[in-house]
């Protein structure tokens, strides 16, 4: 009897222990799945939702200079949560090969000659994307693919039945080199303005041709939003692109023909970013 007992007691032991050992092998596979195609996934998720909260700030800071520039009002501040990247001022005095406007009338008299916007933009490694705050709009791009997208027009304007166009440039400037990560307030200010209006009574007259030439960025690698700005330009604008001055997205200038314009009226807008 007593080696019998001892046959049974072994016997459960080995039991328990291959229990044990089943046991603990499934919660070892069951981590080791979680962090191979779990954990992955919740950065994405993660990476995705900085990049959907960031879009909506952007616009919210687009507003802001819509206040500051259309409404007058003198000062705007706006705190935010900056995540998966960092919000850089690319002020546009020092970045002087930034994209720059050119505006002609139909003499060859340059109205705007080389306005340089400058740039907010929100750059992220991880989500591979660019939003950008430039003249007025807001753009982006993905790092992985070609080309841009307009997420947020600029408040430019044309009447076909009175032949106005209206265009609103923007200048985004800072006293000094501004880039933030995690939460962080965007002060902004109101500096010079200036306004020009040309109709078909003035000395140049602009009832037959204007011309608008866009170049795009070719400093920061990859910072080419010119397919964005191409279709809103045509699109949007109705102006029509010369075939002779390149493709959008090659990083070439590109020259476009207004509509059919007899009154321009031109405003331009400093923007000064005081902190972030």
């Amino acid at each position: 009897m007593t080696g019998k007992n001892n046959r049974i007691s072994c016997t459960a032991g080995v039991s328990e222990s291959i229990g044990f050992l089943l046991i603990f092998t499934i919660v070892i596979a069951g981590i080791g799945l979680v962090t191979l195609y779990g954990y992955p996934m919740l950065l994405q998720q993660q990476t995705s939702a900085d990049e959907q909260i960031m879009q909506k700030n952007m616009i919210v800071l687009q507003n802001d200079v819509k206040s500051l520039a259309y409404k007058t009002v003198p000062y705007k501040e706006t705190s935010l949560k900056i995540g998966g990247g960092a919000l850089t001022v690319y002020n546009s005095s020092y970045t002087p090969a930034s994209s720059s406007i050119n505006i002609i009338d139909s003499s060859g008299t340059h109205l705007v000659d080389l306005f340089h916007s400058g740039d907010l933009m929100y750059s992220s490694v991880s989500a591979g994307t660019d939003i950008s705050l430039q003249n007025g709009a807001v753009v982006m791009r993905r790092h992985t693919e070609p080309g841009s997208v307009m997420l947020a027009e600029p408040r430019w304007f044309y009447d076909g039945q009175t032949k106005t166009m209206v265009i609103n440039l923007v200048n985004i400037t800072s006293t000094e080199i501004l880039s933030r990560t995690g939460v962080g307030t965007v002060q902004m200010a109101l500096g010079e303005t200036q306004f020009q209006k040309k109709d078909a009574l003035d000395t140049i007259p602009l009832g037959s041709t204007v011309f608008l030439e866009y170049n795009p960025d070719d400093t920061l690698e990859g910072q080419d939003y010119s397919i964005a700005w191409d279709n809103y330009f045509r699109n949007t604008l109705g102006m029509t692109l010369d075939p002779s001055s390149g493709t959008p997205g090659t990083g070439v200038m590109l020259r476009y023909q207004l509509p059919p314009t007899t009154t321009l009226v031109i405003k331009q807008y400093e923007v000064i970013i005081r902190s972030l």
